[in-house]
């Protein structure tokens, strides 16, 4: 007997939505994310100063620090623009994960509900471990490299919104990067992807790690290294991660096909009583 067909009979008040209820239901799911983010924007705007001096911190502790100056008039408000909207994105990551989970959570089956508090914990926690990778090793590790390419004629004097940029970029992209091992999970547990599939793709996975490394970093080959070389450790345990998680997914599929098959009997023994009893 088909597992899915059970889990359909299991769960008779799983109602399917039509199609455009579904976008509808996304749109919303969006507005309210977009909102969070709006709304810790505005909230974040006030801590601009203390957030500025923070993220200007791995430049003024090196032993040369290059000025940082700005050119415009609003120079200085778009920086702290960016910052603000740098902060409302990170803070609100639990709520657009919540929305995301609320979105796919009718789709789920009661066990797999469960997996909420500790999927936003370990999503969060990765994150964060990324953001104070970047902070703290990759961004002043990269800044004396960049700093050094001047000459006794050129000193480096960094535009105040480049030099934001530039960090907030870094500490975002590699607080997403070192997602991959909770997206290595939730596509192994659905049967997305397999261990053997990235073992096969391992070589193809370390160019494709070095190309987007070039991609999300200045243009020289200290940034991609040190961006690289993380991500090729985050390839290895996203490996033994899938594994965790495929050894689950046939554990639940194997649970689900002896319970369908224990009901099918019970069902067949039924009725064969109530036909002996006419």
């Amino acid at each position: 007997m088909n597992p899915k067909k059970s889990k359909q009979k299991k769960e008779p008040n799983r109602k399917e939505m039509p199609f455009l209820d579904h976008l509808e239901e996304l749109r919303w799911r969006i507005l309210k994310s977009l909102g969070s983010v709006i709304l810790f924007t505005c909230i974040a705007f006030p801590f601009t100063g203390f957030l500025l001096n923070f993220l200007t911190l791995p430049n003024s502790r090196l032993p040369d620090p290059a000025p940082l100056i700005f050119l415009k008039p609003v120079g200085m408000l778009m920086v702290r623009m960016e910052i603000a909207i740098a902060a409302g994105v990170v803070v609100s990551l639990p709520i657009i994960f919540y929305q995301f989970w609320q979105f796919v959570a009718p789709g789920l089956l009661a066990k797999e509900k469960k997996y909420f508090l500790p999927a936003l914990f370990f999503t969060t926690s990765c994150f964060l471990i990324g953001a104070t990778f970047a902070y703290t090793i990759l961004i002043p590790t990269i800044l004396p490299f960049l700093f050094s390419m001047g000459t006794e004629s050129i000193n480096p004097n960094i535009e105040v919104n480049d030099y934001m940029s530039f960090v907030l970029r870094l500490i975002l992209v590699a607080g997403l990067i070192f997602e991959l091992p909770v997206l290595s999970f939730f596509l192994s547990r659905i049967g997305f992807i397999t261990p053997n599939l990235l073992k096969k793709y391992r070589r193809y996975g370390i160019v494709l790690v070095f190309i987007f490394s070039a991609f999300v970093t200045p243009p020289d080959p200290m940034s991609q290294l040190m961006m690289a070389f993380p991500l090729l450790f985050l390839y290895e345990i996203s490996i033994w991660v899938s594994m965790l998680g495929f050894r689950r997914k046939k554990a639940s599929d194997k649970a689900w096909e002896e319970e369908s098959t224990s009901s099918e009997r019970e069902k067949n023994n039924k009725d064969k009583t109530e036909n002996k009893s006419k």
